[in-house]
């Protein structure tokens, strides 16, 4: 795992982000990286669609019975 160094400003909007997601502040860091990279690889795509894609692409991946 590395450090990234990140603005003040910004590490306070991941803490309250996550604060109103229900998530660590790594983990609601991790998520914007995520959604930010599959954004600038999908610029056609919503935000929705974004996640619809992710959702189905991670079904797809789930042993059946699960």
């Amino acid at each position: 795992m590395g450090i990234v160094k990140i603005s003040d400003e910004l590490h306070d909007e991941i803490r309250e982000a996550s604060t109103v997601m229900s998530r660590s502040i790594n983990s609601q860091a991790e998520f914007w990286i995520k959604i930010g990279r599959l954004a600038e690889r999908n610029p056609t795509l919503t935000f929705t669609e974004i996640i619809a894609a992710e959702m189905s692409r991670v079904k797809l991946q789930q042993p059946k019975g699960n």
